[in-house]
């Protein structure tokens, strides 16, 4: 509800209005945005009934994406590819994506209802993400596990994949209470609320490089 109305407010003032221009795209940050469950944008992008059928996700984008070899086998790392290949690139206006997969949120609380899954949404417009937002893994046990799974990751040659913070376990041990938070990537927000084509025209501090 605050991300909503901040940045509807921003369009107003900036823009003068809500619906505003952004390439070829028209952008409506009028308010209520849509929120969905990113299993459930999944199983309609596939066109199928559920997208905990791991194997009926992983048939569905092979019959779309055929080049597509060696498919995740687990919940995360497959939600993520899905999401990104066939979601991601077709939402327009605003639509917060809520319930991330537990493996691909190392540092979000588990959903109370179901630990596959977390308390994280992240807000998408024209096919950017534009804000991430989650309630804090505030459990030293919890997080140790995940860190661990990550290194495992990276070692095995994920980039994306977090290191084992132990300073910060250490930091949760002590006792955090319940917290949560939101970045948004202000970067790509001024690009469409100004309509500016590229990043490069409202990064505040560019890197500066000498010529050759």
């Amino acid at each position: 509800d605050l991300t909503e109305a901040l940045i509807e407010g921003l369009a107003e003032k900036i823009a003068g209005s809500v619906v505003l221009p952004f390439g070829d795209l028209e952008l409506d940050f009028s308010r209520p945005w849509r929120r969905a469950r990113m299993d459930e944008l999944i199983a309609e992008a596939l066109g199928i009934e559920d997208a905990f059928d791991l194997d009926a996700v992983r048939s569905a984008f092979s019959a779309r994406k055929p080049e597509a070899e060696d498919l995740p086998e687990t919940l995360g790392p497959l939600f993520a590819l899905v999401f990104d290949a066939l979601v991601e690139p077709g939402i327009v206006n605003p639509t917060f994506v809520t319930h991330f997969p537990t493996e691909i949120s190392p540092l979000s609380r588990k959903n109370d209802e179901d630990p596959r899954l977390t308390d994280r949404f992240e807000l998408f417009v024209a096919g950017r993400e534009i804000a991430n937002g989650f309630s804090e893994l505030n459990d030293p046990m919890d997080q140790a596990e995940r860190f661990a799974a990550q290194a495992s990751l990276k070692a095995a040659g994920d980039d994306e994949a977090m290191f084992f913070d132990a300073d910060y376990i250490r930091a949760l041990t002590y006792g955090m209470p319940p917290t949560a938070g939101e970045g948004i990537g202000i970067d790509r927000l001024v690009m469409m609320l100004t309509g500016a084509p590229t990043i490069r025209d409202v990064v505040l501090f560019p890197l500066l490089k000498k010529k050759d």
